[in-house]
């Protein structure tokens, strides 16, 4: 898991990011961002039950969103909210899947 200053907690925050943020997509992820005053990146991510009805598979889907993204963060300009959006179809993706779209929608090469 993220620590916690790495994280979007407030929904004021997750509301700013909706609003005012830009927004990149691939086939089973949604990735809105914005620059923030901060210096550090911060993500949070939304899995809604239209994904799974069961919590247990939403957890897990961001579980393995979460730990994805702990490996890449290092190498990501700082300074950024990201909110990670998982559309229809990643309940079916594997973990290696998974990655491979998060590395395209942050543009980073394997």
């Amino acid at each position: 898991m993220l620590p916690s200053k790495n994280r979007i907690l407030k929904n004021k925050d997750f509301q700013t990011v909706f609003k005012k943020g830009k927004i990149f997509k691939s086939r089973v992820l949604s990735l809105k961002y914005l620059k923030n005053s901060i210096g550090l990146n911060r993500f949070g991510f939304v899995i809604s039950n239209k994904i799974s009805k069961k919590s247990v598979e939403r957890h897990k889907i961001k579980r393995r969103l979460s730990g994805i993204i702990k490996q890449i963060s290092p190498g990501l300009e700082k300074g950024f909210d990201f909110v990670i959006i998982a559309l229809q179809g990643i309940k079916d993706k594997t973990y290696k899947e998974m990655k491979k779209e998060i590395f395209f929608i942050f543009g980073i090469k394997e």
